[in-house]
Order: structure tokens, then sequence, then C-alpha cells
């Protein structure tokens, strides 16, 4: 049996506000193109189809259409929520497209049924195990903790007891932070009472696991992976290689992994240096098509930095500001006294740029601070019970 390993798509997330829809939907093309030239037998969805729990018409759109030419394909897909997803919108329908071969699990209640495949070896049992909420389970389920390692290790106690009725080569489908993994900027935190980490031994004895969640490839062990995202959703991401783990799948286990590239819409790079110096060097030439952050390093922070940033690098998105050899700036942690609400607006931009306020700054400041008093030609601030008692 051949497996495509694949998770977190995020449909319908941007990345630092540019849609990125046009680039997932790249992906799913891709996708189909691999299950046909690879001769795939089963698409492991581990998670997080979507990137909000109510997601976007256009969003919903190219999901539906994803799963519609899987399930014309010569696959058949297991797919499972994350904890991006909603479970009930996400699962609605899902019994009745069982039959087209697209099997979606997201009910917690469903743990521990399989789904039952054939290859020239015999049958395989794939788990697909949803996202679990250990607030929301610790009560029907009796979990000894409220935490993502009692739910998951109850979610697997009910898998090995339906492995232990019938012994067969097994595929798990898990959405969870598992010990060995790195984190980056674009996950949301699934910590529960400060605990969000499980151990991979949860998963031993198992032919594969399908790992989701985080957005890095990784693996933990011969038969414990994650796929990572398809795209880059943070910058943190810029170093890593997007993809989907081929997974061969043998008589007594895996046999042999190798990992596909996805197409990258836009490459991703963090520059670091004083203005002048990212505008005219040559060495930046080769990232000025990129989707670039930047942290600027001038001691004096430049007049319209972005604006003449993006005249080299049109793509840039981020930019922050670390002074070379300068302390953080201080923060004022109360009003001075005796100082005019001008006055104290004046210091602050001082202090946080380094340089005073030019006029023109300056008297756009008076006209805001007159703008918010109670009494304007006294250019302070009136509180409102001024006056009473």
């Amino acid at each position: 049996m051949r497996i495509l390993h694949t998770s977190d798509w995020h449909l319908g997330r941007s990345f630092h506000r540019v849609g990125m829809l046009e680039h997932q939907a790249a992906f799913v093309d891709h996708l189909l193109e691999v299950v046909e030239a690879e001769q795939v037998d089963l698409v492991a969805v581990a998670g997080d189809v979507y990137d909000r729990a109510l997601p976007h018409v256009d969003a919903v759109r190219l999901a539906d259409e994803a799963l519609a030419r899987l399930a014309a394909s010569r696959a058949r897909v297991v797919l499972t929520s994350g904890n991006h997803d909603s479970a009930q919108r996400l699962g609605f329908g899902s019994r009745l497209i069982d039959a087209a071969g697209v099997h979606v699990r997201t009910d917690a209640s469903s743990v521990g049924t399989p789904v039952l495949l054939e290859d020239t070896y015999g049958p395989v049992a794939v788990h697909g195990i949803p996202f679990l909420d250990p607030q929301a389970l610790q009560e029907p389920w009796g979990l000894a903790g409220r935490s993502h390692e009692a739910a998951l290790a109850e979610a697997m106690r009910r898998v090995r007891a339906d492995l232990a009725a019938r012994p067969m080569r097994s595929v798990v489908l898990a959405h969870a932070f598992v010990a060995g993994g790195l984190p980056s900027d674009s996950e949301r935190d699934i910590s529960v009472g400060g605990v969000s980490v499980v151990s991979s031994a949860m998963f031993d004895d198992i032919s594969y696991t399908a790992l989701g969640h985080l957005h890095g490839r990784a693996v933990l062990g011969e038969t414990l992976r994650y796929s990572g995202s398809p795209l880059a959703y943070s910058f943190s991401e810029a170093g890593h290689t997007k993809g989907c783990w081929l997974v061969d799948l043998g008589r007594d286990g895996v046999t042999g992994t190798s990992f596909v590239e996805a197409p990258v819409p836009r490459r991703l790079a963090t520059l670091t240096g004083d203005l002048e110096t990212l505008l005219s060097d040559p060495r930046f030439d080769v990232v000025a098509d990129a989707w670039v952050q930047v942290t600027l390093t001038d001691a004096v922070r430049p007049e319209q930095p972005m604006e003449r940033l993006r005249s080299r690098f049109p793509h840039a998105l981020v930019l922050s500001f670390a002074p070379a050899g300068e302390p953080a700036p201080g923060v004022l942690t109360a009003m001075p006294s005796g100082r005019s609400d001008h006055q104290v607006a004046l210091d602050f931009v001082h202090e946080m740029r380094g340089t005073p306020a030019t006029d023109a700054e300056s008297d756009l400041l008076l006209g805001a601070c007159d703008a918010c008093a109670e009494d304007p030609e006294a250019d302070v601030l009136v509180s409102a019970d001024a006056g009473r008692g």
C-alpha cells in the first residue's frame, strides 16, 4: 500500500495579509498529480483542513473541489479535523460521503473504529483520531487528568483494543504536539493547564503514524512523522522544505519513505541591516522578488522606510526596528507631573525614535492633544471627575 501523508492545509489562511487561496489551489493540483503519478492508494490528511472554525466561502469551495477530485481519483482518503477546524462543520455529511471513498473523521465517539482497506498482503486498519479537547472529554471518557496526553492515551487505548480483536497492519492519523517536533510561529497553542506535549511512545507498535499540527516536516522515528504544512505561514518557516511524505507499507510494515516537495509560490527571506545597505548591496539581489521580513538597524529611524524598501523589495511584508548598539526603548510608566500632554507626546516620540519630532509632527501632535482635551486652551486633559465632590 502506498500512502501520501499530508496535513495542515489551513485553507483560507493569509500570509501577512497576502491571500494564499490561489497557492493553496495550486497545492491541491499538485496533490492530485502525485496521487496519479505515484500510484497512491491512501491519502492521509492529519487535521487543520481549514484555518478557522468558520471558514470563508472560497475556502469551503476549494475544500469541496479537493475532496471531489480525490474521490474521483484512484486513492482512498482518510481525513481528520485539527484544532483549527470545527469538528461539526468539517464532519457534516461524513456518513454519506464514506461511500465515495472519502472518510472524514471528526467525532471523538468514532475513535477506535477504523477504515478497513485491503492490499496485496491483506487488510490494513486506518484509525483517524481527530483533535481531542481534553476539557470536553474528561468526564465522558473518564480521563485521569485534563491534558492532551490523557486524552490521546485513551484514544490509543481504544485503537489498540480494536487491533487486539483483529490483528493487522495499522495506520494512525493524529493531530497533536508530539515530543521531538519543533514548533514554528504559525501554529496555535493547544496547551491545556500548561501541558500540550505528548510522548512519542504513545504510537509504539503502530505500522505508520501520520502526524499533523506542527508546520515543519519532522522524522520522529521511521514510522512516526510530521508532514508539515504544504505552504509557509510564517517567516519562522523560511528554512522549511514543504511537501508530503510518500510511504510504502509492505507485508510487515514500512518498507520505504520519500519526501515529495510541494510547489513554492514565493521564497521567504529575513533581512537585517541599515536601510542604505539593504537598498544598495548587490548581495540582496537574489531575494529581490521574495516575501521579505526586514529588521532595520539604523541609529535614527529613516523616513518612509517601507516605501523605500519596496522600491527594491516589492514584496516586503514585515518591518521592525532594532537600532545597532542602542538599548531597547524605555517605557514611560507614569505621566510626569507639571508637563502638558503635548510635551509628554513629544517626549514619547523622542524616546521611541531616538530623534525629536519635526515641527510638522509637533503641530500634528498638538492638534491631536487639543482635540482630546476637555479644555483645549489649557492643553491638558481634564478629568471627567474634575470639580466633583
